[in-house]
């Protein structure tokens, strides 16, 4: 009867939801573990920031003309960096794209970052032309980094996307080796 599979219904979604919870709290201890080793590449998206691409008033010198973090976005970055805090990640080095919504990211969560302009966006048409010279740029910093702590690149979806060939979302930590073999990610809600 219809009361009979609602309960049994009920039931296995809990179950469901108590599996998939357990399961990403294991992978999350395994990631942190990864983490701890080490000499991993930590993508992080930069924190919220309400929109989409760059307003065509855009100047890379000027915040104001930029798409820029929100209240929660600046919570969230808040909470990314709580995350390498609690966990006693070892970092090496924090590069942070040069927008506003990236250098606040990194600063909010890190404090000391560098700014490095491989790691920007070109998501618009203005600055689609600078994807093939950045990415052999990225390529290149990353054949030469050596270092057995984690080097953190706070970026855009555009190259997460172009080098992982993965989506990630806004304040999402997107780790992976040398190779550019993603090993796992985390979301930071705020």
């Amino acid at each position: 009867n219809l009361i009979s599979i609602m309960k049994f219904l009920k039931f296995f979604i809990i179950i469901f939801i108590s599996l998939t919870t357990s399961i990403k709290a294991d992978s999350n201890k395994n990631l942190i573990k990864q983490l701890e080793d080490g000499g991993k590449l930590i993508f992080i998206r930069h924190a919220y920031a309400p929109g989409n691409g760059d307003p065509n008033n855009f100047n890379l010198n000027d915040c104001s003309t930029q798409r820029n973090l929100s209240k929660d976005g600046r919570k969230q970055a808040q909470l990314i960096g709580d995350f390498f805090k609690e966990n006693k990640i070892q970092i090496d080095k924090v590069l942070s794209s040069e927008w506003c919504r990236c250098k606040d990211t990194a600063e909010i969560a890190f404090e000391d970052f560098t700014t490095i302009s491989f790691l920007n966006s070109f998501y618009s048409s203005k600055f689609a032309k600078n994807k093939t010279r950045q990415v052999e740029e990225f390529n290149k910093y990353i054949k030469k980094f050596k270092s057995k702590k984690n080097l953190i690149l706070v970026t855009h979806y555009v190259l997460i996307s172009e080098i992982l060939n993965y989506g990630p979302s806004s304040g999402e930590i997107v780790v992976s080796d040398k190779n550019f073999n993603i090993i796992g990610s985390i979301e930071i809600n705020y």
